[in-house]
């Protein structure tokens, strides 16, 4: 008896979920909202476009850094399961400049950095994109490139192909991420599949938001020896 009472109020549950949930209209007027409240955005100048739960961003900009701000704005829209950017990037004539002045900024964003081992790495740009190879010990030092150059006027795109050179064992590896992932709060963390090949890991389960989602990536790729991370977490 208590095990029907059990799976009746689960189920019940279940279906509460499925009739809250957001149409795709008001989603976009979500997204939208969002789009405005970022101070880096003009939200006019972007389109959205949703389709199941998948937002598609549309629209010009002038620069890289707003293309990355509206990416990210999206994301963080509770019940966005997808993000494609179709944005164009079309600069103004006063931030123009040439693959080799782009070149030299970009060397000087990364030796200037404590934290980004620059003598490590090698840099290549054509036509406004930048390409950047090498490798280093941490996922933090190649997320720092990024970060540190993508704001630098004159970009069209950011290609980060630095390799994160692999460091503990796997069972080590797995361990740690498991307990970055108990350390989250409000995070279930037994619902959330940890497979290590390697250095490279697979995430499969449920989490109940993008942010969320993105909490969990996070800690992965905050842990030591960690490559490669196969995202296939599912938001519920």
């Amino acid at each position: 008896m208590l095990s029907f009472f059990t799976i009746t109020i689960k189920s019940q549950l279940f279906t509460s979920k499925i009739l809250i949930m957001k149409t795709d209209y008001e989603l976009q007027q979500d997204v939208q909202d969002e789009l405005m409240w970022d101070p880096i955005l003009n939200a006019p100048e972007i389109g959205v476009i949703v389709k199941d739960g998948v937002v598609t961003l549309t629209g010009i900009v002038d620069n890289f850094s707003k293309k990355i701000a509206a990416e990210s704005a999206a994301k963080r829209v509770k019940e966005v399961i997808a993000v494609a950017v179709n944005i164009d990037i079309i600069l103004p004539g006063k931030h123009l400049r040439t693959d080799a002045e782009i070149a030299k900024a970009a060397f000087n964003a990364l030796k200037w950095s404590n934290i980004i081992p620059d003598e490590k790495l090698m840099l290549q740009v054509e036509n406004g994109y930048i390409s950047v190879e090498g490798e280093v010990e941490w996922q933090y030092q190649k997320d720092s490139v990024t970060s540190a150059i993508k704001d630098l006027q004159g970009i069209k795109g950011i290609t980060n192909l630095i390799h994160v050179k692999p460091r503990p064992g796997s069972k080590i590896i797995n361990n740690n991420i498991r307990k970055a992932l108990q350390r989250i709060a409000n995070l279930e963390a037994d619902k959330i599949n940890v497979m290590t090949t390697g250095s490279d890991i697979k995430l499969t389960g449920n989490v109940h938001s993008w942010l969320e989602r993105a909490e969990v990536e996070r800690a992965v790729w905050s842990t030591p020896g960690v490559t490669a991370v196969h995202d296939e977490l599912t938001i519920s």
